[in-house]
């Protein structure tokens, strides 16, 4: 059965885990409602709610697509999977749960432009 991921940091396209979707269709890019905070952890980032658009990619991938995903984000521990509104329809993305350790805002939303 195939889903759809919204994906806004280390496995967006170059950067280190995209490998993981090398096999999945990219649909396209999307930027989130403004309801979410995009935060720097320095190896990768974090979303949780807040009031910032987030930028990032949509793919569609497989069951086992998917799983590896999830041991990557460590659900349902670090991260946890919510469904978020996309041009291509509904797709899960990780939202971090972890929220008390954040403390470096990406105020741009984009992870690939946090300069």
């Amino acid at each position: 059965m195939q889903q759809l991921v919204f994906v806004y940091g280390t496995l967006r396209y170059g950067q280190v885990n995209h490998y993981l979707l090398e096999q999945s269709q990219w649909l396209g890019n999307h930027a989130t409602p403004p309801i979410y905070a995009l935060y720097d952890l320095g190896a990768y980032p974090a979303v949780i709610e807040g009031h910032s658009v987030i930028y990032g990619e949509v793919y569609q991938v497989d069951e086992h697509t998917l799983q590896q995903l999830d041991l990557l984000e460590d659900v349902p521990v670090t991260y946890r999977r919510e469904q978020v509104e996309t041009p291509f329809g509904p797709a899960w993305m990780y939202v971090y749960q972890q929220s008390n350790q954040l403390d470096v805002l990406i105020s741009s939303g984009d992870w690939c432009q946090k300069v």
